[in-house]
């Protein structure tokens, strides 16, 4: 139990009318690869959402190490810091250089001097394979490369956890690759993360607890051998039958 990072108890979401989240239990704990998937609209990225406090939820809690963190006295932007995100778009500040945009948030936020700042964006920079880049505005990068920098400031800001919301769903089909290459070896690492996905193969591969959500409901959660061999539901199964072939 000391290993928890994250528990989800009883969320719900809804949006006026619109209920979108119910009755959402899960946990993760530290070296976890937590792989959400289902269909569009099944309310995968607005759970990701509200563990990142970027969507209030309307009832059940969050707790982080132990502490409810959609309560009022929560810090929102000190709590990011140790829970970051790394989103479908991008996000880039496209008026910054590759390096500038992975040492602002640690020089506001963290309040890291310049220099060391510099040094830890760097080194994250060479690690996603964009050091070279570190003179371009994102504008003059691809879709791939714009994402491998989104992780890049990610990590320069130490997280516990890293949250991926759908993060090749906007590139184009040989630059998912690259990206994916960099998740892998995050995971291999110990990195925590928690992923709204498409990536089949990666939610099968590389996770270590997937999550299948279908009309705003967790239909089904387990180890991926038992997700992708042997579902139980049958919306699970109905899910997953094109890929029971690869």
């Amino acid at each position: 139990m000391s290993d928890e990072i994250i528990r989800v108890s009883h969320l719900g979401k809804a949006f006026g009318n619109n209920v979108v989240l119910r009755d959402i239990n899960f946990t993760v704990s530290k070296g976890d690869v937590t792989s959400i998937i289902g269909s569009s609209g099944s309310g995968k990225s607005t759970l990701l959402r509200c563990i990142n406090l970027l969507e209030t939820p309307t009832s059940g809690e969050i707790l982080y190490h132990g502490v409810p963190i959609n309560s009022k006295n929560v810090n929102a932007c000190e709590y990011r810091t140790h829970v970051g995100m790394v989103f479908q778009s991008f996000n880039l500040f496209n008026n910054m250089t590759v390096l500038d945009n992975c040492v602002i948030g640690q020089t506001k936020v963290l309040k890291k001097k310049k220099d060391d700042a510099v040094i830890n964006a760097v080194k994250y920079l060479e690690k996603v394979g964009m050091s070279p880049y570190i003179n371009a505005r994102p504008h003059q990068l691809s879709g791939g490369q714009k994402q491998r920098v989104a992780i890049a400031r990610a990590l320069a800001m130490d997280p516990e956890v890293l949250l991926f919301d759908e993060p090749t769903s906007a590139l184009d089909p040989e630059m998912v690759g690259e990206v994916l290459a960099v998740m892998r070896d995050l995971a291999r690492e110990g990195m925590t993360m928690i992923v709204v996905t498409h990536e089949m193969a990666f939610a099968r591969d590389v996770s270590n607890h997937v999550i299948f959500m279908s009309e705003g409901v967790i239909c089904e959660e387990g180890p991926p051998e038992e997700i992708f061999k042997n579902p139980k539901n049958e919306r699970t199964r109905e899910f997953l039958s094109r890929f029971t072939q690869n």
